[in-house]
């Protein structure tokens, strides 16, 4: 079944923090907003995990039968508090995914990736 799906989102904080709290990734470069700011970024940024996880809720609600097989991703540039993103998985339902997530303000590509699902 061919799948193209799309949808805004406007990652918080408040997000990072309690997918920290899930995942036991406490890393500071994602709930430290003190410490970020001293880093790379000059902000927190949001775990990369956390976008997979809003792509797949975005497949699950359209297809709640899928099942992950496998996947890859990247992430190639930062998702940051307060900027929107798109989301979007193409692909067949059962067969391969094209996910990709997107800052709004810019462009940028912030995870790119695949997945089989059955």
């Amino acid at each position: 079944m061919p799948v193209e799906l799309s949808a805004s989102w406007l990652p918080t904080q408040a997000e990072f923090d309690r997918f920290a709290q899930l995942s036991g990734d406490t890393n500071p470069i994602h709930v430290d907003p003190d410490y970020a700011a001293r880093g790379g970024f000059g902000r927190t940024v949001s775990h990369g995990m956390l976008i997979y996880a809003r792509l797949w809720a975005l497949l699950h609600a359209a297809h709640p039968d899928a099942r992950q097989l496998r996947q890859a991703l990247m992430f190639p540039h930062p998702a940051f508090a307060g900027e929107a993103l798109t989301l979007s998985v193409t692909g067949e339902v059962p067969g391969r995914l094209v996910l990709s997530a997107r800052r709004q303000a810019d462009g940028a590509e912030v995870l790119r990736g695949e997945a089989e699902v059955a």
